[in-house]
């Protein structure tokens, strides 16, 4: 089981309602603005030089979610008043009233949050009340993996990682109880309102194409601090409330930095499926040893995720009575069964069946022992983020490299390296350094082929 929530009725944000994809279709239109790999800094270097309108920059998006969202099936809804908030939000730079770090930035939602001044262009897909890794639901429908149409991509979160990948936003958001995110978030974001697996392993936060991105719109949904709906976010530092991650960006060494590396986390029978990871993360562990990084084996057997699922893993323990509350909560949309037990039993419930003492800076690991699963697989077996799920530690992944190309994946399919770092010391091991564009460059993000015209 794995985590991300729907915030509420799908049809509902914020109190606009959201129409289906084709709705909005005939109103978008071939523009100047180049929405592949855009970033933040890209759509505001268009913007306010006056090249291009935030009306422009939408319509971007809206035109290429209309020519390959339907064959990756990432989005479930678009919201009809983005080009509308787009005009409006032209008016305001007519008059120099931009205020917000997000403005006419569109990004798309697993989970519902308001980010202020960004345009929310609509709601992926996700996996069935965010309980596998296969990204497949009773409403949308399965998604496809735009780096290979024959497998899943990964979950539950696959909507959103998928949607990004692709380009149809700069960046969204998702959650995670295992695996689903992989983003630095955990006691930084409240957690009210999203459907809930563990209140011990839920986490949320942003996924976005690149480092920076992914900094700014970390800062923006940390920036609410204490919710008193979630009292984990209470355990945050007063000293971090404002932390601004983008700054931590720029610059940085990672010379002398001492990563641990979690030998239990690979599977070595080599196979298709397994080699391509395993070479990838050899890859991946030279590149730092010749950035000045220490690489420290660790071999405790502990640390496997079987082992770590079998005997600490709580969303079993977790989900009736988080579920329970969540389905009585008032400000739901429409009808649900209630309680959890009775929404399982309806029928249309889609079931799948089934550092301290190393004086460490950063642990290191695959994402996955494996690459993605195939479509029709009966679980996202390989995954390896129940380390992260149990300690509450801060925990980013990043795209290491690709596996051989093949006739169904032409430049390969993606494969992520995890980076666990110490809590409350995502800067120093995160952000600064091995997330930092100097390593970020060794292997720049890669557009789908699927989705690059």
């Amino acid at each position: 089981m794995d985590g991300t929530r729907n915030n509420g009725s799908w049809l509902c944000l914020a109190g606009i309602g959201l129409l289906p994809l084709v709705a909005i279709a005939s109103n978008t239109a071939s523009e100047p603005f180049d929405s592949r790999e855009a970033t933040i800094d890209g759509v505001y270097n268009t913007l306010f030089s006056g090249i291009t309108a935030c009306r422009d920059v939408v319509s971007s998006f809206l035109s290429r979610i209309e020519a390959f969202s339907p064959a990756i099936n990432s989005i479930i809804s678009l919201h009809p008043n983005a080009l509308t908030i787009a005009d409006d939000m032209d008016a305001r730079i007519s008059t120099g009233n931009v205020t917000s770090s997000l403005f006419c930035i569109p990004v798309l939602f697993r989970i519902i949050m308001i980010f202020r001044g960004a345009i929310i262009l609509g709601k992926t897909n996700l996996h069935e009340l965010a309980l596998e890794g296969l990204t497949v639901s009773s409403l949308g429908g399965q998604i496809i993996n735009p780096y290979d149409f024959t497998r899943t991509p990964g979950g539950s979160s696959g909507g959103t990682g998928a949607a990004i990948a692709s380009s149809f936003a700069v960046f969204g958001t998702g959650s995670d109880t295992v695996n689903s995110l992989r983003s630095p978030a955990k006691a930084l974001i409240s957690r009210a309102g999203i459907i809930p697996v563990s209140y011990t392993q839920d986490a949320i936060g942003p996924i976005a194409r690149n480092v920076k991105d992914l900094a700014v719109a970390l800062t923006v949904m940390a920036s609410t601090g204490f919710d008193p709906l979630d009292n984990t976010t209470g355990l945050r530092p007063p000293s971090l409330f404002g932390t601004g991650y983008a700054k931590d960006v720029i610059g940085g060494s990672l010379q002398g930095l001492r990563f641990g590396l979690l030998e239990g986390m690979f599977n070595w029978t080599p196979s298709y499926e397994t080699t391509p990871a395993n070479d990838v993360m050899n890859y991946m562990i030279s590149v730092l040893q010749k950035a000045g990084v220490v690489i420290v084996p660790i071999t405790e057997t502990l640390y496997n995720c079987t082992e770590l699922s079998s005997s600490m893993d709580v969303q079993a323990s977790e989900i009736r009575e988080s579920m329970d509350a969540y389905l009585q909560m008032h400000s739901l949309n429409g009808s649900s069964p209630s309680p959890f037990r009775r929404l399982y039993s309806s029928g249309k419930f889609l079931a799948i069946p089934n550092l301290y003492s190393f004086k460490l800076d950063a642990i290191i690991y695959p994402e996955q022992k494996n690459l993605a699963v195939k479509i029709g697989s009966p679980s996202q077996i390989g995954r390896n983020g129940i380390l992260a799920a149990l300690t509450g530690f801060p925990v980013v992944t990043v795209p290491a490299d690709f596996s051989p190309p093949t006739d169904h994946a032409p430049i390969g399919v993606p494969i992520g390296m995890e980076i666990l770092g110490l809590p409350w010391r995502l800067s120093k091991a995160g952000m600064k350094g091995l997330l930092s564009s100097r390593i970020a460059s060794f292997r720049p993000v890669t557009a789908p082929p699927s989705t690059d015209p």
